[in-house]
């Protein structure tokens, strides 16, 4: 099939899901991206294995899931925050855990371990925050994160092909341009003032700092993402979405950003 067929339909479907998800009910989607969350940590400790590293996948995976579970839960109110203290013991069982395994750069282990539960779970776990349960829409603000994202995405990489020049950051991503990026964060900011018009709980002030976020913080994600496959020596994190790779090349710009916004949102927007 065509590269660019093959794309266009993961794209589709991929698109169609997360939106579907989105607009039904706050439980279907963090069902959902408890999927994701977790093929993500799958997918993050087979890489470093690959790589010659040796987190404690399976703890990692178990601590990940307990994370992203206990910050969903959180986000709804079903849950008193002080649950959350029992990650911590939890988490030093990687330490003592290590102690038995006798393998080399233990400390190295630990560290790349407890690294899944914070770079892929806790992202993950935090987009269930963007929820507003005081809007007629209460998913306006989530959908929004991710159209914004998209778009600047897409028009990152349409001003890249035309009139990209000059490299924006090339030692780890020879293709990305100030053109394409810049591109990219006018588009995004543009169509943040169109959310404005359609949520106005919500002022325009506040979509165009969100956009912003989502613009720098979303780029460095990718850059992020492209870093770790590159000291690992790979093209992709995986291949379970055709034509676009992994989980983690697909999530790479909301690994970085959400926390951002999630920040934003709690204490300005909320």
């Amino acid at each position: 099939m065509n590269n660019f067929v093959q794309r266009s339909l993961t794209g589709t479907v991929f698109v169609a899901v997360l939106v579907t998800a989105i607009i039904s009910t706050q439980l279907i989607f963090s069902g959902l991206f408890f999927i994701i969350t977790m093929l993500g940590l799958f997918e993050f400790y087979k890489l470093l294995k690959n790589g010659g590293r040796q987190p404690q996948a399976k703890l990692g995976m178990v601590l990940g899931a307990f994370t992203y579970l206990g910050i969903a839960a959180l986000s709804t109110e079903l849950l008193d925050k002080r649950f959350l203290l029992l990650l911590l013991p939890f988490g030093m069982l990687v330490f003592i855990v290590e102690l038995y395994r006798d393998k080399s750069a233990p400390f190295e282990n630990i560290a790349l371990t407890l690294l899944g539960v914070l770079y892929i779970a806790v992202p993950f776990g935090l987009l269930n925050f963007l929820y507003l349960p005081t809007s007629n829409f209460f998913y306006i603000l989530l959908l929004s994160y991710f159209v914004l994202l998209w778009i600047n995405d897409t028009f990152a990489y349409l001003f890249g092909m035309t009139f990209g020049k000059h490299r924006l950051f090339e030692r780890i991503s020879p293709k990305k341009s100030w053109e394409g990026s810049i591109g990219g964060g006018l588009t995004a900011i543009l169509t943040a003032w169109f959310l404005s018009r359609f949520e106005l709980s919500i002022p325009f002030i506040h979509w165009a700092v969100i956009a912003s976020i989502i613009v720098v913080t979303g780029t460095l994600g990718d850059l992020v993402e492209s870093m770790l496959k590159r000291s690992l020596q790979i093209k992709d994190s995986g291949n379970i979405l055709p034509g676009h790779g992994g989980i983690l090349d697909r999530f790479d710009a909301v690994l970085v950003s959400a926390p951002i916004v999630f920040v934003y949102v709690e204490l300005f927007v909320k």
